[in-house]
């Protein structure tokens, strides 16, 4: 009978990194308000910083920090009505506005009339 390599004493076991964020976290950052406005059919088929064309037909937003692809429901504090877009645009430059909506997404919220709203923003999936 040969002898056997005594075993490697296991070393102990480190306790588990913290899991990763997932994308879509539910804390107050994923949610923001101020004013937004939109930009209509005289910005038709001009690039915006996603390379795409602007269609004032989608349902779309540019908005100063989200990252391009983003999902979010905007919603009228005025009337509580609200749309899904999506961002693919940068911008507002004007400093008091936190986004600008294309004109399919300001018809559903209802904000044609006024031009410029507060609203809720809270991204989604």
């Amino acid at each position: 009978m040969t002898a056997s390599a005594p075993a490697a004493a296991a070393a102990p076991a480190e306790p588990a990194a913290p899991a990763a964020p997932m994308a879509k976290a539910t804390s107050s950052a994923d949610a923001s308000e101020g004013k937004l406005a939109y930009y209509g059919r005289k910005f038709a088929n001009r690039k915006t910083a996603s390379g795409e064309r602007f269609n004032p037909g989608a349902m779309t937003m540019a908005h100063k920090t989200l990252p391009m692809g983003t999902m979010v429901r905007v919603t009228n504090t005025k009337n509580s009505r609200s749309a899904v877009v999506r961002v693919n645009d940068r911008g507002p430059t004007t400093p008091d506005r936190v986004g600008d909506l294309s004109l399919a997404a300001a018809k559903k919220i209802g904000m044609l009339r006024s031009g410029v709203i507060d609203a809720k923003l809270e991204t989604v999936g």
